[in-house]
């Protein structure tokens, strides 16, 4: 008897290679994939705006990066002692205003140079639902815990998302030709709008986003969502307030995403990187034993054999610390 349906995932034609840096945006659940890409050695770079959920957000901030945008004093506003912008998550937010825009177009800049370089952006939509200023409609990333009066909350359409995402792919496009996207959409249920309205906001990104993968060459999806929410499907694979999936949900999307997205040699590299990264995390009961030591050796030799086969790695810190105890 089977009890569950597993979601097979297409290998993709062209995947991706572990030398390709990637830029991450999006919902939160994009930074547990960037965590897992830190940890494989990618060169990542996520969230530049900190986290965002809307495509609208998400759209304006990848503008941002491309136009090389100058954010000013004016655009910043104060509330609670601290002054924030409406485009940026609270992380870039400062009791000073000049900490808070240094931080904001220092990141921008980060990001501006990393994708002139990037071959891979990975986008994770998490919300169809935007908020906007009551007063001028504008819309905003992060509502800073203001009071909830001065937003109009809005689901955006297909076409509102299409509007959005198309211009930004065709302008990405354009200033780094060598440029490919995955989309994703997040599994992280938005249930403060409400379970039906979370249904509804997801159908919006999903149909919006597989309007987009049809229409260019090099746009993926990767089906973050069906596997946790199809693939999955039970309660025990979200944390304890039944909204983001837990540590093994993550680890099963990961997987997938390796399986789908990376060329095989990355995929061996991975397994390497995972043994060397145990081996390093190991802290033996005894360590001037001799078994303890000759262990020391032999991840020493292996790591050093490793680096210099993937010479733009950075196993430094393991080869010190192999060294040091041997």
């Amino acid at each position: 008897m089977e009890f569950r349906r597993a979601l097979a995932v297409k290998k993709m034609k062209e995947p991706i290679r572990h030398r390709q840096p990637i830029l991450l945006i999006g919902s939160c659940f994009s930074e547990h994939i960037g965590e897992k890409l830190r940890a494989g050695k990618f060169r990542v770079l996520e969230n530049p705006h900190g986290i965002l959920f809307n495509p609208v957000s998400i759209a304006t901030a990848i503008r941002a990066y491309i136009e090389k945008r100058v954010y000013t004093a004016d655009e910043l506003f104060e509330l609670n002692e601290t002054w924030h912008s409406w485009d940026h998550h609270s992380r870039f937010s400062a009791p000073d205003p000049q900490a808070a825009l240094q931080k904001i177009n220092d990141a921008v800049n980060e990001a501006h140079s990393f994708l002139q370089q990037t071959e891979w952006v990975i986008i994770t939509l998490g919300s169809a639902f935007s908020y906007e200023l009551a007063e001028n409609n504008q819309p905003v990333a992060n509502c800073h815990k203001a009071p909830a009066n001065i937003f109009r909350r809005k689901l955006l359409s297909v076409e509102d998302v299409l509007a959005a995402m198309d211009n930004t792919i065709h302008r990405l496009r354009f200033f780094n030709p060598a440029i490919k996207v995955i989309f994703t959409i997040s599994p992280v249920r938005h249930l403060r709008e409400g379970m039906v309205e979370n249904n509804r906001s997801k159908a919006v990104l999903i149909q919006a986003v597989h309007h987009l993968v049809d229409k260019f060459e090099g746009l993926y999806y990767f089906p973050a969502y069906e596997l946790v929410i199809d693939d999955l499907r039970d309660y025990r694979f979200y944390a304890e307030d039944m909204v983001h999936p837990n540590y093994q949900a993550t680890g099963y999307v990961w997987e997938r995403l390796a399986e789908s997205c990376f060329d095989e040699d990355t995929i061996s590299l991975l397994e390497e990187l995972r043994k060397t990264d145990l081996a390093y995390r190991h802290r033996p009961f005894n360590p001037e034993t001799t078994q303890h030591k000759k262990f020391l050796q032999d991840q020493l030799t292996r790591t050093a054999a490793l680096q210099k086969k993937y010479d733009y790695l950075d196993l430094s810190r393991e080869l010190l610390y192999f060294a040091q105890g041997s």
